[in-house]
């Protein structure tokens, strides 16, 4: 019989003390050692490896950067899957492009001036792996990109493992902070055309579940917006089995404090699961597919590889249980009163 293969268990921790499965790395067979996260607690789903994988450890989280032979290179925070190589365009894309080609490209006279009004800036909260600002710096208005991570040592481990990112970190429109968002915009006295929340999902005992607050959204995010603002957050797993997790009660809070609001989805194969972004404004959030798709044309450099007018537009329509939890979701996010995702952040092992 061959050799066993080996398993990296992952956010796998005892329920009677706060030990961690040993991790196990097997140098002279990586053809048989593979990488295990949790998903669930009945759910399990593995990622052979090309080779042992890059680990790293902050105050805030465990991070591990494997290679994939399905998905190339894969970040993990927590255990849980962040972006993968081959596919981390499909969630980026759906991040980073919608509230972009949706906000108003006006154009006002100033002093016999005409001045375009694109969204010029941008307000990243986490992106820590860079794909957000790569994804924001493509359109031609924008001005300057404002990155605002809490981890220094996840962006600089990005910056030395995840290379497609190399020329975004050192693009002369970003402005590199590493902070806790929710200080950092609290502090600032300019507003942005855009804010983005490219956070880790909201985990017990995580770094960034209180930025998923109706609070925050209402007392500290909003007034940052300029007139005719957007706002979008990455919104957790919104699959016929998961949506309940943190995707409707999201949609729910945002609902309490903007007037429209865009729930939309699709699915990212290294997720293993349909994801979820909310989109809002107090403006509305109305263009058609020809539209957008002129939009892409006029706005953005290069070609997107996934997001077009038609393919946004059918993302908004949910299945009926879905839609229908939409609907009837009463949760609203609290500090006190909070959803998480299966697994648990860095506190729970202290």
């Amino acid at each position: 019989m061959g050799e066993a293969p080996q398993v990296f268990y992952i956010n796998g921790f005892s329920k009677f003390g706060h030990e961690t499965q040993q991790n196990h790395v097997n140098d002279h067979n990586n053809d048989s050692s593979w990488y295990e996260e949790k998903i669930d607690d009945d759910l399990r789903w593995s990622f052979k490896l090309n080779s042992a994988p890059h680990k790293a450890i902050s105050e805030y989280q465990d991070i591990v950067l494997l290679d994939t032979k399905r998905f190339g290179k894969a970040l993990m925070l927590d255990g849980k899957m962040q972006s993968a190589e081959t596919d981390e365009f499909i969630y980026h894309e759906c991040l980073i492009h919608p509230p972009l080609l949706f906000h108003p490209n006006a154009e006002k006279v100033c002093k016999g001036k005409k001045d375009n009004q694109s969204p010029k800036t941008v307000f990243i909260m986490g992106g820590g792996e860079g794909s957000s600002a790569r994804e924001a710096i493509k359109h031609r208005s924008m001005v300057r990109v404002v990155m605002c991570d809490i981890d220094k040592v996840v962006v600089d481990f990005c910056r030395k493992y995840l290379i497609a990112n190399r020329e975004a970190f050192s693009h002369k429109k970003l402005d590199l902070v590493i902070n806790d968002a929710k200080a950092e915009l609290e502090n600032r006295k300019e507003k942005f055309d855009i804010i983005i929340g490219d956070l880790a999902d909201p985990l017990e005992d995580g770094p960034c579940y209180q930025l998923y607050t109706k609070s925050f959204y209402e007392k500290i995010l909003k007034p940052k917006l300029n007139d005719n603002g957007i706002f979008v957050t990455q919104a957790g797993p919104a699959g016929i089995f998961t949506h309940k997790e943190v995707f409707t009660s999201i949609y729910n809070t945002i609902k309490q404090v903007f007037k429209y609001v865009i729930a939309y989805a699709t699915h990212v194969p290294s997720f293993a699961d349909t994801w979820g972004w909310v989109m809002a404004s107090d403006q509305p959030l109305s263009i058609c597919p020809e539209e957008m798709d002129r939009r892409i044309e006029a706005r953005i450099d290069g070609e997107l590889l996934y997001l077009n007018g038609s393919w946004f537009h059918s993302s908004t329509t949910m299945n009926k249980t879905v839609y229908q939890s939409l609907q009837n979701e009463t949760h609203v996010y609290t500090e006190e009163n909070a959803r998480f995702v299966p697994g648990h952040g860095m506190a729970y092992r202290l």
